[in-house]
C-alpha cells in the first residue's frame, strides 16, 4: 500500500492496531515480578548477559528466531524468565545514564516480544494475537513489571523509547515479523548503544523489503516505519530523508535523500513471524 511521506493519519493507526489502544482490554497477562524499593537498582546495574546468550543461541544473523527450539528448552525458557526478573527489579525513579536507559528499554520490548510469541507458539503472524475490540492484545495485555509499576509493550515503545527522541529505536525494537527490524542477535548495551544502533539501521535499508532506490523516477521506496513513525524524523519531508541519509546503502541514494531530490512512497508491511522454520532465501 502506497502513501504520502506526510501522511499520518487516525485512521492508518486504528487500521494496523498496534499504534493505539484496543477498545476493550483483554486478561492481562504478567511477566517479571515485583520488588521491595530497597531492593530495586539502577538501570546502570542491570546485566544483560543472560538475554545476550540467549539471543546467540536462538537468533541468526538475519534476525530470525528458532522459536522451536527456544520453547522445546525448559532451561532457556526459565532463563529468559530469570532476565524479565531481572529487568523488574530496575527503578524508573533511579538515576541512569541516557544510554543505560535506551538499551534497558530497548532489550526490555525485544524480550518481552519475544515472551509473548513463546506463550502462543506455534503462531504465523503476532498479528493472530492483537485483538482490537475484544480479547487479548499483546502489544497491551501483556506487563512487564519494573520497579514499581506495570508497563505494556505500546507504552514501551510510545511513553518511554519515543519521548527519548533517538529515532533509531524504531530500527532496533522488533515486532516478531519480517517487515521489523531484524532481532540483533546481541544485548544492547549502554558501552556500545550507538555503534549497535548505526549497525542495525544500516542494515535495515540495506534490505530491499525495507528501501528501494527507483533512479530513473526518482522515487524512493520506504518501509512503513517511515509514514508511521515520519515526526520521529523530522517536521518535513527533507529534514526526515537527511535524518536517514547516512544509513541508506548507496552514495546515489545518500545524496538524493540529503538533497531531497526524490518522491517517496511505501511499501507493505509483512506481519509473517520471523520464524527460523519458515525463513525465506
Amino acid at each position: 500500500m502506497i502513501r504520502n511521506f506526510f501522511t499520518l493519519t487516525s485512521g492508518v493507526v486504528l487500521l494496523l492496531g498496534c499504534l493505539a489502544p484496543s477498545a476493550s482490554a483483554g486478561s492481562k497477562v504478567h511477566v517479571g515480578r515485583k520488588f521491595p524499593e530497597s531492593q530495586q537498582v539502577s538501570m546502570d546495574q542491570v546485566d544483560h548477559r543472560i538475554w545476550h546468550q540467549l539471543l546467540q543461541k536462538y537468533v541468526d544473523s538475519d534476525g530470525q528466531v528458532n522459536y522451536q527450539a527456544w520453547k522445546g528448552s525448559a532451561q532457556d525458557t526459565q532463563s529468559l524468565d530469570v532476565y524479565l526478573n531481572s529487568l523488574s527489579q530496575a527503578s524508573r525513579k533511579a538515576r541512569a545514564t541516557r544510554e543505560s536507559q535506551l538499551a534497558f528499554w530497548i532489550n526490555a520490548y525485544n524480550a518481552v516480544t519475544v515472551k509473548g510469541i513463546l506463550r502462543e507458539y506455534p503462531t504465523d503472524s503476532i498479528r493472530n494475537h492483537t485483538a482490537k475490540v475484544f480479547g487479548y492484545n499483546i502489544w497491551h495485555d501483556l506487563l512487564l513489571t519494573v520497579g514499581d509499576s506495570t508497563i505494556s509493550l505500546d507504552d514501551m515503545e510510545h511513553k518511554v523509547l519515543r519521548t527519548m527522541k533517538e529515532p533509531r529505536i524504531h530500527f532496533a525494537i522488533v515486532c516478531a515479523s519480517y517487515s521489523c527490524p531484524r532481532l540483533l542477535n546481541e544485548a544492547y548495551t549502554a558501552e556500545n548503544l550507538d555503534a549497535q544502533l548505526a549497525k542495525n539501521t544500516q542494515a535495515f535499508f540495506a534490505n530491499p523489503g525495507n528501501f528501494r532506490y527507483d533512479v530513473a523516477k526518482p522515487r524512493f521506496y520506504l518501509s512503513s516505519i517511515l509514514s508511521w513513525f515520519g515526526e520521529d524524523f523530522g517536521s518535513n519531508q527533507a529534514t526526515q530523508l537527511k535524518t536517514i541519509s547516512s544509513y541508506l546503502p548507496t552514495e546515489a541514494a545518500q545524496n538524493a535523500a540529503q538533497k531531497n531530490a526524490v518522491s517517496v512512497s511505501y511499501l507493505d508491511y509483512d506481519w509473517s513471524l520471523n520464524d527460523q522454520k519458515t525463513k525465506r532465501q
